[in-house]
């Protein structure tokens, strides 16, 4: 399965596992899953580490390189036909961020791993 994982479970993943449900965990385990961390997400974790909203051990751009690489997570650029499909999007979720990933999993056909509620009233599939 193709699974990008939202900046909260990524975050989860790798410095509070506790707070993912043991069938997330074991999901991000699996071999046979592909997992995915968008550059929005990089974006996102980058500006509230500056803002000091995001606590990290060193700075954004080791510390996500070296957990991406440590879990197998393969980094998904933002392309402009992910973007174009914001527009298609009605006005549920406020979160830019957020509304960037659904694009991406609605265009590059990824099931999203998130706790986020109004993710799931998008034609997206979310697993949690």
């Amino acid at each position: 399965m193709r699974l990008l994982l939202d900046t909260c479970t990524f975050l989860w993943l790798n410095l509070d596992l506790s707070k993912l449900p043991r069938g997330i965990q074991q999901l991000c385990a699996e071999e046979a899953n592909q997992l995915y961390l968008s550059a929005v997400s990089a974006w996102e974790i980058a500006l509230k580490h500056a803002a000091g909203r995001i606590p990290l051990p060193e700075q954004p751009g080791k510390y996500i390189t070296s957990r991406r690489a440590l879990n197998g997570v393969a980094t998904l650029p933002l392309r402009e036909a992910d973007v174009f499909h914001v527009s298609k999007l009605p006005p549920l979720h406020k979160d830019p961020f957020d509304r960037l990933l659904i694009c991406q999993a609605i265009s590059n056909g990824l099931a999203i791993v998130t706790p986020d509620e109004q993710i799931g009233q998008y034609p997206v599939r979310v697993l949690w």
